[in-house]
């Protein structure tokens, strides 16, 4: 046999090889969860989108990882980041991941000290939704439209969640940057904004469209703006503002992460056999039509990216302008 062809059958042979051991690490991987428990970390309090997301997820993750057993564990506190954090610092062995809001992304542009993560190293395994942001007030608060509401001459009252939490970041972004006659209160989590608007505490809110459609259906409030996402029943946030470049810039930075929402992510290094398992699964939980069906009994929205389009996503919305960064962090200071 020539050296050509020596060349050729050594080729032939490590081809084969790839190509036979591919099903067998991707058996590898889901073989390891075969037995073992696995922790879905919730970094918000039980009730609300995110909680409710994660549970329909871990159901049919763990549908598609035999033998395994999903167990979720709520750990709010600091805006997501007790959560986010014990995420990170977890052994990057496949059994503890979780999901966190998007505020996290504007606390590490903004260098939040707290911060003990790098959200472009982390181990992305999907998420679940697009879900624009949305301005909403109260049916017994007197306003109609976002005019009314920047022209009010008492301070309006808007829950938020806690400290670092994208409700928090995109509301103090925003009432400072369009001047809104605004005050916020912090630390309603869960749920429990809803009902402090119900019980007359406050006015208004921003938060994601799915997590207040069903109370706005139900005519308790009412949506006078929209940030991101493609729906037209309501006006956008930035047809409402006119020229004001710095107010444009922070509606603009907001609305880029109404496209990553209710995300899985483990710590950096779990083995590249265990995260496409998880991936895998993930996947196949997302698209499953009694997934679908019950998501949409939920009222939850579905537009799943799974794995390093997730990744991808993640780290365009971290690569902001200096300028883009700046306003951030003015608007992120405190009086």
């Amino acid at each position: 046999m020539n050296m050509h062809s020596i060349r050729k059958a050594v080729a032939g042979a490590a081809t084969f090889a790839a190509i036979a051991a591919t099903p067998a690490m991707a058996q590898e991987g889901a073989d390891f969860f075969n037995g073992k428990t696995v922790n879905y970390i919730v970094a918000t309090a039980p009730g609300g989108g995110y909680d409710t997301n994660a549970r329909l997820v871990a159901e049919f993750m763990q549908k598609y990882l035999p033998g395994s057993t999903f167990v979720v564990q709520n750990m709010p506190g600091a805006g997501n980041l007790i959560g986010a954090n014990y995420v990170y610092a977890s052994e990057p062995d496949g059994l503890t991941f979780g999901t966190f809001n998007t505020g996290l992304i504007y606390g590490q542009l903004a260098g939040d000290p707290a911060i003990k993560f790098d959200l472009g190293n982390m181990s992305w395994i999907g998420k679940v939704a697009s879900d624009p942001r949305v301005m909403v007030v109260t049916k017994d608060s007197g306003i109609d439209s976002f005019e009314q509401l920047a022209a009010s001459k008492e301070p309006v009252k808007f829950a938020s969640a806690g400290v670092g939490s994208a409700s928090t970041i995109e509301t103090t972004m925003l009432v400072k940057a369009l001047n809104l006659p605004v005050e916020i209160i912090s630390g309603y989590n869960g749920g429990d904004d809803q009902l402090a608007m119900r019980r007359g505490e406050v006015q208004g809110i921003i938060a994601s469209r799915s997590s207040f459609q069903d109370f706005v259906n139900e005519g308790n409030a009412k949506i006078i703006a929209q940030i991101g996402g493609s729906e037209t029943d309501v006006p956008q946030l930035s047809a409402l503002v006119g020229d004001k470049p710095d107010a444009q810039k922070v509606i603009a930075l907001v609305a880029s992460q109404s496209n990553i929402s209710r995300l899985t992510a483990g710590p950096a290094g779990i083995p590249e056999d265990r995260l496409k398992a998880l991936r895998d699964a993930y996947a196949k939980a997302t698209t499953d039509p009694e997934f679908l069906k019950k998501a949409e009994s939920l009222g939850l929205p579905v537009d799943p990216k799974v794995g390093d389009d997730v990744a991808t996503v993640v780290k365009a919305a971290l690569d902001q302008t200096p300028e883009i960064v700046s306003v951030l962090q003015e608007t992120l200071k405190k009086d």
